[in-house]
């Protein structure tokens, strides 16, 4: 079973027929050398589709490896970064007015790229990464990666209606075509759960207007399988092989 250590890769020289399965395992977070041998001998590693056997060597840069079905990223050097986006941070590698960017809160080296967008007024979790396969499986539309959302919206005392409800989750009619059905629940008046998974500009924001209640905070607490409630505002954390390996299975239709 994979442990819960940080999941950070650190490059190793490796000979021109790659490095032993096991080894590049146990590097990665899977267990020690023997419990990851194990994990090959009980058939349950494949390189590039095929059941992989003791003593198999892979080339990291280019072999498929998957650990239980699904693919895992062997490649040296890949970082798994959660952040906790604050107010006025913008999500992108450099700003052009100068603005702090989600790239200055994280180790500058290796260099690693947000996945996704939140835009500056958005709060909440964010994942940064070096791994681009991973990031490409957790932003296309046909994985359908959940997003959940808190959204203090305005409205009277007596909270959002319940037809303005069953319209957000039914779909809505934006400029740029009708949403996809969401998870829409009032947790208190003016306080919505909304689960999406869509990746449109400001699509939260657009939604509550086109039913007459803009968002006043909006707060992203969960990525498909990850949330953390612990990790405060501008803070960062390596995710555990634990979480890589989920971010994988979420994505491995």
């Amino acid at each position: 079973m994979p442990d819960n250590s940080g999941f950070g890769i650190s490059g190793e020289l490796a000979s021109d027929d790659g490095e032993r399965l096991q080894k590049v395992l146990a590097r990665t977070g899977w267990g020690s050398r023997r419990e990851c041998e194990i994990l090959i001998e009980d058939g349950r590693v494949k390189v590039n589709d095929e059941v992989a056997v003791l003593g198999r060597r892979v080339k990291t840069a280019t072999d498929k490896v998957e650990v239980d079905g699904v693919t895992i990223g062997v490649a040296p050097g890949l970082v798994y970064y959660l952040l906790n986006k604050p107010v006025d941070v913008i999500t992108t590698a450099k700003d052009t007015h100068g603005r702090q960017t989600v790239i200055e809160l994280v180790p500058l080296e290796p260099r690693v790229f947000p996945v996704g967008r939140l835009d500056a007024e958005t709060e909440g979790l964010l994942i940064l990464t070096n791994d681009g396969e991973l990031g490409h499986r957790l932003t296309h539309p046909s994985f359908g990666i959940e997003k959940e959302y808190l959204a203090h919206v305005d409205c009277s005392s007596n909270g959002v209606s319940e037809s303005a409800l069953k319209k957000l989750r039914d779909g809505i009619e934006l400029d740029d075509g009708v949403t996809s059905p969401a998870e829409v629940g009032q947790l208190q008046p003016g306080v919505l759960r909304i689960v999406i998974h869509e990746g449109r500009n400001r699509q939260i924001r657009r939604m509550c207007d086109a039913v007459g209640h803009p968002v006043e905070r909006l707060v992203r607490v969960r990525v498909g399988p990850l949330i953390d409630r612990t990790l405060a505002p501008g803070k960062w954390r390596h995710l555990t092989t634990a979480e890589v390996v989920s971010l994988n299975q979420a994505t491995s239709n």
